[in-house]
């Protein structure tokens, strides 16, 4: 009993915060289409041309990185009964190492990530590199752009898998996608910021920009992880430029959205329905988690230069870093496993792919700044999740995403929900674990969004 008053205070001087920040500022804020991220001397001199790109893995590269695999220090060894609780588990490693070093195709693999036209392209000062891919259907087809992004540690590499699913025509639409599927600033192929402030809103303008070069106005946006910060805010600062907006990590934090959790907390079936509440509470249960898995937001949020010295250093340990979290945020139960879950939705090949993108262009350090840069005073002062906005949205949320929120509090922010996809599978890698069904439901998305805009 003790516990439901104190809840309830709890409650009421929340709701008085809440009630007191509710008024929306007067105006969204306007950011600088032109604000300048590469170097001061190359300002006027950019080439805006759309260049064809090839991905390559030099011999030179090859080399190095065989010579650093192979020459690796011993690791320490494993704490016995444990899994993956400590970090990558060092009784696993030597196998990965092994494979990146001795059988992974290298050759073939470039032919692989070439499969798709790759192009660059200069916004804002930065080289942006992006993968688009034109349906070859009948004339009696639409096409529609979608632009869909990535976040960390992940790249376009992701997309490979949904990318023809996409692209061609769906049973029973009369629509398919032309993909333009864009490396983040700083990951991968595409340039990263001179100067700090490139944050998920600033990106926003960046692809934006990036869209409009290649001839769209109006487009429709996809995202998961920084990808979804990034839609976020694209429909937040252009409304009437983003025709639908599908993610597959759909949350906000605002007044509201606190408001409504803690509510939940002590009355669920206020919140959230009743089979869906245990991916919600306890609120123990989410905060331990967070404490247990979320320690490299920290570190990336406050010294991304210290960490990524090693990470740029050494494959052995870019491998352990990133890998464990392709393990772990596909099933949380991985983390009880020596082997962290390998060979339940990805191959190696696949993953070492995800590596080749990180290693081959040096670019750990600069995609994890993307995380001090959203995290940084002048980004939290924009406080975009306080204004709404009216751009048609679908959630697609998997069981084992890293958190869960239902349209009552998503719609605190997103006021016109159209719907959700609740699965009972699937984790943080959703277009890359399972490809169809992910391509099916940008499908659904966007034909609802379509029939919403009649």
């Amino acid at each position: 009993m003790l516990g439901i008053i104190i809840g309830i205070i709890v409650l009421v001087i929340i709701y008085k915060i809440w009630s007191s920040q509710n008024t929306e500022p007067p105006q969204i804020p306007r950011l600088d289409p032109d604000e300048w991220w590469g170097p001061n001397e190359a300002r006027g001199k950019e080439d805006k041309s759309v260049r064809p790109f090839q991905v390559q893995f030099t011999d030179e590269m090859i080399n190095d990185l065989k010579n650093r695999l192979k020459n690796r220090r011993k690791f320490t060894p494993a704490l016995e009964g444990v899994g993956f609780e400590y970090g990558f588990n060092t009784k696993t490693i030597d196998g990965w190492l092994d494979y990146w070093a001795e059988e992974y195709p290298f050759k073939e693999r470039e032919a692989f990530f070439n499969k798709y036209p790759h192009y660059k392209t200069n916004i804002q000062g930065l080289d942006i590199h992006f993968i688009r891919v034109t349906p070859q259907v009948p004339s009696n087809v639409e096409i529609v752009p979608l632009l869909i992004m990535h976040g960390w540690p992940g790249s376009v590499r992701e997309f490979y898998e949904a990318i023809p699913l996409l692209t061609q025509r769906a049973p029973g639409y009369n629509f398919a996608f032309e993909v333009i599927a864009p490396s983040l600033p700083g990951y991968g192929f595409s340039d990263a910021a001179v100067r700090p402030g490139l944050a998920t809103p600033q990106i926003a303008v960046v692809f934006k920009n990036l869209m409009n070069r290649l001839g769209y106005e109006k487009f429709y946006v996809q995202g998961g992880d920084w990808g979804s910060s990034i839609g976020t805010a694209m429909v937040t600062l252009f409304p009437d430029v983003v025709l639908g907006y599908h993610t597959n990590m759909a949350n906000t934090q605002n007044g509201k959205s606190t408001f409504k959790t803690i509510l939940g907390a002590y009355f669920p079936s206020l919140v959230v329905e009743k089979h869906l509440a245990s991916r919600m509470y306890p609120l123990s249960s989410f905060f331990a988690y967070m404490i247990e898995e979320f320690g490299y937001f920290h570190l990336q949020a406050t010294k991304p230069d210290t960490i990524g010295v090693g990470l740029t250093d050494s494959p052995s340990g870019l491998l352990a870093y990133i890998l464990e979290k392709f393990f772990l945020w596909t099933r949380r139960e991985h983390r009880n496993k020596v082997e962290g879950g390998l060979g339940f939705r990805f191959t190696r090949e696949q993953l070492i792919d995800c590596l080749m993108v990180y290693w081959t262009t040096g670019c750990i350090t600069t995609s994890m700044r993307l995380y001090a840069e959203d995290l940084s005073k002048k980004n939290r002062d924009l406080a975009l999740d306080q204004f709404t906005t009216p751009v048609p949205t679908w959630a697609f949320q998997a069981k084992n995403e890293v958190m869960y929120q239902p349209p009552s509090i998503l719609k605190t922010k997103f006021v016109n929900l159209l719907g959700t996809t609740v699965l009972e599978d699937g984790g943080h890698f959703l277009a890359f674990e399972l490809p169809q069904i992910f391509a099916d439901d940008v499908f659904k998305a966007v034909d609802a969004f379509r029939n919403w805009r009649k």
